[in-house]
């Protein structure tokens, strides 16, 4: 189910208040920098440069929206973490982050990128604590898996899962590589559900290898 394909580009914002109106349901995509989160992207699209990809962490300085087939916006988030940029640009794009997933309301759920040679930053587990309190389902891509060997990226899996196990079933985790392709159908099955496009419902069967446990929408 490509959900994501023939995503259409539609405004960048620089402020909270530059947000557009509402006008369909919004999934965010969130990461470090240089984890791979414009390549994650990119590849669940099927187009080689919907979103910025660089070798220079820390360009992607906006929010932006792409219109998707079903209605629905993916929104790219800022990446955040890179030691570079001025202290000044970080308290901005933090600020930016944080008030769009605290109170964006078309916000239903949020796909966190962590590289999985490096998962559960401090900054990411700040992104978690921002977000879980909205209730809203989360699915964390781990990317890069390709960079492991088959048994060090399922005991990456394994233990992220275990870490993030007290945040109940509002939390999904799987293995993904952009290299690869691996990893883009569990993904779109996950988000699919979350956007009522078909799909395990809330609550019903495990998902599937490689990934995540459920495929709950607390809260919606």
């Amino acid at each position: 189910m490509p959900i994501f394909r023939n995503a259409q580009f539609e405004i960048s914002i620089a402020k909270p208040s530059g947000l557009p109106p509402s006008s369909g349901a919004e999934i965010a995509f969130a990461g470090r920098s240089n984890a791979g989160k414009s390549s994650a992207i990119n590849t669940l699209a099927g187009h080689v440069r919907l979103a910025f990809v660089s070798k220079t962490p820390g360009r992607t300085q906006l929010i932006n929206f792409f219109r998707l087939n079903s209605g629905a916006l993916l929104v790219d988030l800022p990446g955040y973490g890179y030691a570079a940029v001025p202290e000044k640009v970080r308290r901005e794009w933090q600020g930016l982050i944080e008030h769009y997933l605290r109170q964006r309301e078309s916000l239903i759920g949020l796909v966190l990128i962590m590289d999985s040679r490096h998962p559960l930053t401090p900054l990411d587990r700040q992104m978690i604590d921002w977000f879980a309190p909205s209730g809203r389902p989360m699915h964390v891509l781990l990317t890069k898996s390709d960079k492991l060997s088959r048994g060090a990226a399922s005991a990456v899996l394994q233990d992220v899962r275990r870490q993030l196990a007290p945040l109940g079933p509002q939390v999904t985790v799987q293995l993904f590589s952009s290299l690869k392709k691996s990893g883009v159908e569990e993904a779109e099955r996950v988000i699919a559900a979350w956007l009522g496009l078909g799909g395990p419902a809330a609550g019903d069967e495990p998902a599937m290898a490689d990934g995540a446990n459920k495929n709950p929408r607390p809260g919606e």
